[in-house]
């Protein structure tokens, strides 16, 4: 392997809220930190040495992306998605979260319904409450290791419950799920039916294992391509989430219209220059060190089901499709949530994302980070087998 991910880097004192906000969190000074969704390890070189030009070059001036952004990202996903994207369709943002509050906005009213899918990246939800708008949930269906969409549910929340947009977490995050195309497309027949204007978000989606591929919303078919707003960013990929950079994909040009609109009443005009450099870097030259980093995830993930079957066999560990981020069931130990909780940070040391964040659904779940290195994997996995051990000796 040409990069080396089993080493391990320091990332305290460096602004990291992963790291730097332990005391604030009310965490551990000695927790490990395997819980918000960026990798510990440092991004691809070309990535580096892109920066470090544009930086000694010393001027950070007002930036837009030009023709070299923009035939990187399209190669991009020309060759790992087989999708063929148009300059103008690009819209860029400081985030995938900062596009969906835009599209609520600019798409609905104060206390239309907007459809989630919980357990789910909570952003969705906070969001939509920040907005007035309605909370509506198609609460997914635990099955044989991982979710499924209830579509009568799906079909019945749309009908009577004013939903006028929903967004989409594709791959899913927290529970792993790479959508199938027939999924989608039963989706996307739907929201076709009762006008529903979809937001996916498929910020995860190159990171995915084995024969699971990600389908492109907005490439199911003409009609879902004019249906769909697209976010997506190299954050997750390439661990660039601190250079506020997203690519938000939009077709249809009324849509596209209204969507910059809104944006254009936040304030927010020229993309931080960084980001641009490094996005464009990273869609040129990147793919040998991701294809090896999403090697070494996947060899993660493959760890840490195997660890926990043979050293804690109550931990449930859900069949993980896509992302870095592992959906964990505490459930058979028969302990409360909170009680769950406080074994992890208190007792074990270790800082995951508790379930509850993603909604209730999430009860007796934790997710945890495994893009770090084997070694602190290992640590937290040993000491949470440590702590529940202990605990149980005294039921």
């Amino acid at each position: 392997m040409k990069y080396n991910f089993n080493k391990i880097t320091d990332r305290s004192n460096t602004f990291a809220i992963k790291y730097d906000l332990k005391e604030i969190r009310n965490k551990p000074k000695d927790v490990l930190s395997l819980w918000v969704a960026d990798m510990d390890f440092p991004t691809a070189p070309c990535i580096l040495k892109a920066l470090k030009k544009a930086s000694c070059h010393g001027i950070f001036g007002y930036s837009r992306p030009d023709v070299r952004y923009y035939n990187a990202i399209k190669s991009w996903y020309q060759n790992y998605h087989n999708f063929i994207l148009q300059d103008e369709w690009i819209i860029n943002t400081p985030g995938v979260v900062f596009g969906i509050a835009a599209a609520i906005k600019a798409f609905t009213k104060e206390r239309d319904g907007v459809l989630i899918q919980r357990p789910v990246y909570y952003p969705f939800f906070n969001t939509i409450k920040a907005l007035n708008r309605k909370v509506v949930n198609n609460a997914l269906v635990l099955k044989d290791g991982h979710y499924e969409i209830d579509f009568e549910d799906f079909e019945e929340k749309i009908k009577t419950q004013n939903v006028k947009l929903f967004v989409l977490c594709s791959p899913h995050n927290p529970g792993g799920r790479v959508w199938k195309k027939e999924e989608l497309n039963k989706i996307s027949k739907i929201c076709l039916k009762h006008n529903v204007l979809v937001v996916s978000d498929e910020i995860h989606s190159d990171i995915t294992f084995g024969t699971n591929e990600h389908t492109i919303y907005a490439s199911l078919s003409e009609k879902a391509l004019n249906n769909s707003i697209i976010c997506t960013s190299p954050s997750k990929t390439f661990n660039l989430a601190g250079l506020q950079f997203s690519n938000i994909i939009i077709a249809n040009k009324e849509i596209r219209t209204k969507f910059k609109a809104e944006i254009t009443k936040t304030g927010y005009d020229e993309p931080n220059l960084t980001g641009i450099v490094a996005a464009t870097s990273a869609y040129k030259e990147g793919r040998t060190w991701f294809t090896q980093a999403k090697d070494y995830i996947q060899k993660n993930i493959d760890f840490t089901k195997e660890y926990f079957k043979e050293n804690l066999p109550q931990v449930r560990v859900m069949n993980n499709e896509g992302t870095y981020l592992i959906w964990l069931d505490f459930s058979d130990f028969g302990f409360s949530d909170k009680k769950i909780d406080e074994i992890i940070v208190n007792k074990a040391k270790v800082w995951l994302d508790r379930g509850t964040m993603f909604g209730p659904e999430g009860e007796y779940f934790q997710r945890i980070n495994v893009a770090t290195p084997r070694k602190i994997l290992k640590e937290a996995l040993d000491r949470i087998t440590k702590a529940f051990k202990e605990e149980l000796k005294n039921v």
